[in-house]
């Protein structure tokens, strides 16, 4: 996360797309009354050329009434030129050399290496359910996840060391988020339960890098959190699932599962491993029992998408999507 001089403007990073045009995206966080214009600059090799491009500042709709909110600033870029960095200002002229240059990430299409990323958007709160996350990520890869994003802001001692076993087994890859070195950040959904500048911590942000990070280098992309698993019922894994799930849609990018809930209060004694008693966190093999189905109840969703198909994601659904 990188503030720009206004301090009310910060990149994340930007991405190449040209889906419909050829431009750069790039992934931020803005305030929504107090920016209102920003230019991308564009350096275009061999020559050295600068050329200026005004952006399209787009704050995302689902903003909840906080004052930031995760934002898609958009440059035109030029014709003959397909640049590798950009930086953004405030200004069509002045100083080049003052400005951070941010790498222009997706520019060469590659093969997708792997099927399914895992995005979990925000670890924050000093997060210590070490038990509950070991048991999904153990999930995540029987059900054929080779990849887990986690957008870490902070974690317990602990956590680290699990976090670490995970990087070095190579299928965790950590995206540091300090949001809360430039804004208040609250835990809570809405602005009119907490006023500060941006809830739960930047998510829906890290929730759009993640699925832009990963249009090139993943068939499918799970919007989730750790304390939560899409679980097919009636195939092996998810690879199977889709499979069937495509044939029965062609042309969706988008698949929506209900949430349900698998109370805490009610427990079952089996898997009750005496070993596991001092790991901090919640044994969910002692919580099989899911909650009623309420009929005038809408649940909320989580995603797998396809990323190529997908230009803004909320956390329960897409904004705007091909298909």
């Amino acid at each position: 996360i990188t503030p720009l001089k206004d301090n009310r403007t910060f990149i994340v990073s930007p991405y190449f797309d040209n889906r419909e045009r050829k431009l750069t995206r790039v992934i931020g966080i803005v305030h929504y009354e107090a920016v209102k214009e920003l230019y991308c600059w564009f350096c275009c090799h061999p020559h050295g050329k600068i050329y200026v491009s005004r952006a399209n500042i787009d704050v995302h709709s689902d903003r909840f009434e906080f004052p930031y909110g995760a934002t898609d600033i958009t440059c035109l870029e030029p014709e003959n030129c397909d640049p590798t960095h950009v930086s953004i200002h405030q200004f069509a002229q002045g100083d080049i050399d003052q400005l951070p240059r941010f790498e222009i990430k997706n520019r060469k299409a590659e093969p997708f290496p792997v099927d399914f990323t895992v995005c979990i958007s925000t670890m924050f709160g000093n997060y210590n359910n070490v038990l509950q996350f070991i048991q999904s990520m153990e999930m995540y890869k029987i059900l054929g996840a080779q990849k887990v994003m986690i957008y870490k802001n902070n974690c317990s001692h602990l956590m680290e060391k699990v976090l670490k076993f995970y990087m070095e087994e190579g299928i965790v890859e950590i995206i540091p988020w300090p949001i809360d070195s430039y804004l208040k950040v609250s835990t809570r959904w809405h602005y009119s339960l907490d006023a500060k500048d941006i809830g739960y911590y930047g998510q829906i942000t890290a929730l759009n890098d993640c699925v832009y990070r990963n249009m090139q280098r993943s068939k499918f992309v799970i919007l989730t959190d750790a304390d939560e698993i899409i679980l097919p019922l009636t195939h092996p894994d998810w690879k199977t699932m889709m499979q069937s799930l495509q044939q029965e849609n062609p042309g969706a990018g988008v698949f929506l599962f209900e949430n349900h809930i698998f109370p805490k209060t009610v427990s079952t004694p089996v898997f009750n491993i005496s070993s596991w008693n001092a790991v901090p966190g919640v044994n969910i093999l002692q919580h099989v029992h899911r909650e009623p189905d309420r009929k005038e109840v809408f649940n909320p969703r989580k995603m797998i998408v396809d990323p190529r198909k997908v230009i803004q994601t909320s956390v329960h659904s897409v904004l705007h999507a091909y298909g």
